[in-house]
């Protein structure tokens, strides 16, 4: 941007402060875990993306586990909201909650208080929603009234509960009801929110019904302030950014963000960086770049802040991370859900793992070292992080697969420290 960078930082400087930014060089407390732990985590990441794979566990309760430990989800899911109680229930939800769902990073558990800095995104549904959901409200608004007022009268109300199917082959909408369509419609516009969740499934009501009256009263920034606001909080929890790092974090319009990046830089918040091996120009918090860390130890979710941008973390890692859920199983190279793995300032190997619940086995189906990492040391310390998060997970044991060239290493370490524990 024209600017001359006043900070330089080598590449593994770079590093640790991504890591600082995430939370990631605090100790994991040693004792209970109570919801201002958790809150505190959160504050750390920022968002929980939510995904609705469920082969290990969802995505959103593992950037917690990777920075607290094994912590007692049903927390989150109070501050979240969500439940596993009966379908029919309709409990109004308390005017405390901690976070509630938007579009952040993709579909996301956010502080409630982010809620005023994304209605410029709602203020957008009609150009930025879906292309089925933006013709739907446009040819048929007294639709959307409609489903709206069912909302009011029934609420919280399920999107199955919406029927008549719309059937067009090559359309990934193809099973969903003009209601459900409707729906999603009046959930970017921020018309309706998602009240709660039962086994995962959303229940819609009123915005006042579900958030807080202090947020919802609260002023509306304009869109360039609140951008700004947003990019600054990205900022914070990346530590040093290039600007595309800085506008995905809340998945700005990429010309907006360029705008807003240099907005910032010209009134000081910003202060450019310039990172050994980095090609594009870098940005830090003015009087605030984060103490870095060093010493992690964390198996990630794929959908975890520190490595959900692929070119940022093969910028600051090294580390080429593809995301192979929607891959043809022959064609994948490291499995279906794939963990990276953090240790010291470096990602050092990947596992590809589900829960066997049936059996009460978390199974690592590879494992793969990086290029360099010292096998046997990783191998020690992974199986040391898939005990605590069987444990976490209510599973009895870890099963190590052959398939990777850490596999071998890595079942022996799992079946000495099980047999070790066995023995105590």
């Amino acid at each position: 941007m024209g600017v001359d960078p006043e900070i330089e930082l080598s590449a593994a400087e770079a590093r640790g402060v991504a890591l600082g930014a995430q939370g990631m060089g605090r100790r994991r407390p040693g004792g209970r875990i109570d919801a201002g732990r958790l809150r505190r985590g959160i504050e750390d990441v920022g968002l929980l993306q939510l995904d609705s794979v469920n082969v290990l566990c969802r995505s959103h309760y593992l950037p917690l586990f990777s920075r607290l430990g094994p912590y007692p989800r049903g927390i989150l899911d109070r501050l979240a909201s969500h439940a596993d109680t009966a379908a029919g229930s309709a409990t109004r939800v308390g005017r405390d909650r901690s976070l509630f769902e938007y579009w952040g990073h993709e579909a996301s558990l956010l502080p409630v208080e982010l809620q005023p800095l994304l209605r410029w995104r709602m203020a957008r549904a009609e150009k930025l929603t879906e292309r089925p959901a933006r013709l739907l409200a446009a040819e048929k608004p007294d639709l959307l009234e409609s489903v709206l007022r069912t909302v009011r009268e029934r609420g919280p109300i399920r999107a199955a509960e919406f029927a008549t199917p719309v059937r067009k082959p090559g359309n990934p909408w193809y099973n969903w009801s003009e209601g459900k369509i409707a729906l999603d419609y009046l959930f970017f516009a921020g018309r309706v929110c998602a009240a709660h969740r039962v086994r995962f499934e959303r229940r819609y009501d009123l915005p006042e019904r579900v958030l807080p009256a202090a947020v919802l009263d609260g002023p509306t920034p304009s869109e360039d302030e609140a951008q700004r606001q947003l990019l600054m909080i990205a900022s914070a929890r990346l530590g040093v950014a290039a600007e595309p790092d800085l506008g995905d974090y809340f998945r700005l319009p990429r010309a907006e963000s360029k705008t807003r990046v240099a907005e910032l830089v010209e009134a000081g918040a910003l202060t450019p960086a310039r990172v050994e091996g980095w090609s594009a120009p870098a940005y830090v918090t003015a009087g605030r770049l984060p103490v870095p860390a060093r010493e992690a130890r964390a198996l990630l979710s794929p959908f975890d802040p520190l490595v959900w941008s692929r070119p940022r973390t093969e910028r600051v890692f090294g580390f080429r991370h593809r995301i192979e859920l929607y891959t043809p199983a022959a064609k994948r190279l490291h499995g279906y859900y794939v963990l990276p793995f953090l240790l010291g300032d470096s990602l050092v190997a990947r596992i590809d793992v589900k829960s066997d619940r049936g059996a009460g086995v978390l199974r690592v189906l590879g494992a793969f070292a990086e290029p360099g990492a010292a096998t046997g040391a990783v191998a020690l310390e992974l199986a040391d992080e898939l005990r605590l998060l069987a444990g976490w997970l209510e599973l009895e044991h870890v099963s190590v697969a052959r398939k990777g060239d850490l596999a071998g290493k890595l079942a022996k370490a799992v079946t000495a420290g099980q047999r070790s524990g066995s023995e105590h």
